[in-house]
């Protein structure tokens, strides 16, 4: 019970914003209306029960003007029935895909708020694969939930009513017994409610593990489809390295899980449906063996018995709902405990502050110059990083940082962008300064190269002949005549074009300040030195900071800072480098 009560409270939760949102008047109408059929049906249901009943003793008493009178009485309902089914499904489906839309479009937003997806993965939290969270499962969620909500109203609401029914038809049909009748209030009632209560215990100790299997069933498939695409996307790299039988041995690994985790499913599966199969038989004919001597006694007519027969089957139907319904409660139940897992990663990245000590961020004392101050960058375990106090990076400066590899010359970078919270100390950035990072090796959008290289900047923000222009700059004439053309460009592009590509970007956005972290490492020294000198002419008033590896870095920065080891951190040493005068060409 204890397990159920914090499902729900899970499931109020997760549901319950999107009927205090802005679509919640939408939202609470076809809410209402699907109700409202569900309970209509109900209805109709109770009035065919009744039917059922006349239908029969017409037909006993072979009264044809009654005969066809119910017919015509049918025809009535059934066409109410179908048009309460039909639109009880559209309206069902209206309300599931602007759920899913809102819950979609603020998960999204919740994810991509203030790097918490990257803060997600630096704390390793359990929220895996969160493709699969915002697609499949709040599909799912929304879907099951109305499912097994709309069918639990169903259930009780048929209950009463057809409770009703039933215990009216015991007084009609005693339990006959050896040629005597025993008078028990509400005998039939009684039998279906012990029938569907033993039906009910029986399923769930039966089907109980489903749930944490269903659960790890999900996770398998998702681990599976992740390194699957993870083979693709560096499928040279690992055709170079000819690691494709390492790559078949792990993926097959991975599908072993999904397997052996399907076999417990199947096995469990079976010993469900054997019982539920079984119990669901029974119940066809458990009713017409209970009222049968009773009917055979010429204490009932017909049209009683197919009416017990009938209303019988609805209670047990009724009573029986977490048995027919138990695999897909199963499954629902999982789909929120994955959901119930991403919300609460999603909040621990996004209030980390709260929790533990952080990298403070504020506005320049001075509006001038990025300030670090009593600085120590940490790795997500705890261990120092790196230590800086009292440095600044100031307006129009050439910076060159080096250092060891695994310095934290990077994770320094992050630090200044905002997104790496682990660490104690302040950074001061001007308030109305335009910061770019650009790495090693540079992301870009799947669509037209257009909004490739303007990214994260919206399409026609740029004319298409400043975009041409940048190309061109950088050195890539064959692109500037592609803006137009889809694609996915990590892949099609070298790592060289990606880099001239990500320069290209940085052109047009002009930042304030421009952190290239090994941005151009993978071009060719003369290639490097042109792309230095362009920025220099084209951005002659913004900072660039560099971190680099090649000695030849140094005449293109004034400032040299190097990444020394003291301790169990490193601390940013200074050094003075000679500037190359800024020319283009």
């Amino acid at each position: 019970m204890k397990n159920i009560s914090a499902t729900l409270a899970t499931v109020w939760r997760i549901a319950g914003p999107y009927f205090r949102s802005e679509d919640k008047w939408a939202g609470r109408g076809l809410l209402a209306a699907v109700i409202a059929m569900e309970l209509a049906l109900v209805a109709v249901n109770v009035l065919l029960s009744q039917w059922q009943n006349r239908f029969f003793n017409a037909l006993q008493a072979y009264e044809l003007d009654n005969f066809v009178k119910e017919i015509w009485i049918f025809l009535v309902l059934a066409t109410i029935y179908i048009a309460l089914q039909v639109y009880k499904l559209y309206l069902n489906q209206w309300l599931q895909i602007r759920w899913r839309n809102w819950l979609t479009g603020r998960y999204l937003g919740e994810w991509l708020q203030g790097a918490t997806h990257y803060r997600m993965q630096l704390k390793g939290d359990a929220a895996d694969n969160p493709d699969q969270r915002i697609t499949d499962d709040v599909r799912n969620f929304v879907e099951q939930t109305l499912s097994i909500g709309l069918g639990l109203l169903s259930s009780i609401v048929t209950l009463a009513s057809f409770m009703v029914i039933l215990w009216g038809l015991s007084n009609k049909a005693p339990l006959h017994l050896f040629g005597t009748d025993i008078v028990i209030p509400g005998f039939l009632l009684w039998s279906a409610l012990a029938y569907a209560i033993l039906g009910t215990a029986l399923t769930h100790w039966v089907g109980a593990p489903l749930i944490n299997l269903y659960f790890e069933q999900q996770r398998y498939e998702a681990d599976f489809r992740f390194n699957l695409m993870r083979v693709r996307e560096n499928s040279e790299q690992i055709a170079l390295l000819k690691g494709e039988g390492a790559e078949r041995e792990g993926l097959l690994r991975r599908f072993g899980s999904v397997i052996e985790n399907w076999y417990a499913i199947m096995s469990r599966t079976k010993r469900l449906t054997t019982f539920t199969a079984s119990y669901g038989q029974a119940a066809v004919i458990f009713p017409y063996v209970v009222v049968a001597p009773a009917y055979f006694a010429k204490s009932i007519q017909l049209g009683d018995m197919m009416q017990t027969g009938s209303a019988f089957g609805t209670v047990q139907d009724a009573l029986s709902f977490f048995v027919t319904s138990y695999r897909t409660i199963a499954e629902w139940r999982s789909v929120v405990a994955r959901l119930d897992g991403f919300e609460m990663s999603v909040n621990s990245a996004a209030h980390l502050a709260e929790h533990e000590p952080t990298i403070g961020l504020a506005p320049s004392a001075s509006g001038t110059a990025i300030a670090l101050e009593q600085l120590l960058v940490k790795l997500p375990n705890g261990k120092p990083l790196v230590s800086a106090d009292a440095f600044a990076i100031r307006p129009s400066e050439r910076v060159l940082v080096t250092g060891p590899s695994g310095s934290g010359k990077s994770t320094l970078f992050r630090a200044v962008a905002g997104i790496w919270p682990f660490g104690t100390g302040n950074i001061a950035v001007p308030g109305n300064a335009k910061l770019m990072m650009l790495p090693q090796r540079p992301y870009f959008p799947v669509g037209p190269l257009a909004d490739a290289v303007v990214y994260p900047a919206a399409r026609g923000m740029f004319p298409p002949e400043q975009i041409e222009n940048a190309l061109l700059a950088v050195g890539l004439p064959d692109l500037a005549e592609r803006l137009n053309e889809d694609g996915h460009w990590n892949r099609m592009l070298s790592l060289g074009e990606q880099q001239r590509l990500g320069l290209a970007r940085a052109l047009l956005h002009a930042p304030d300040y421009l952190f290239l972290d090994e941005a151009t490492a993978s071009l060719d020294e003369p290639s490097e030195a042109r792309l230095y000198r362009l920025l220099a002419d084209k951005l002659p008033q913004a900072t660039i900071v560099s971190i680099g590896h090649r000695s030849t870095l140094d005449a293109f920065h004034t400032r040299k800072v190097a990444m020394v080891e003291d301790g169990d951190v490193h601390v940013l040493s200074d050094e003075r480098a000679k500037a190359e005068p800024s020319t283009a060409g």
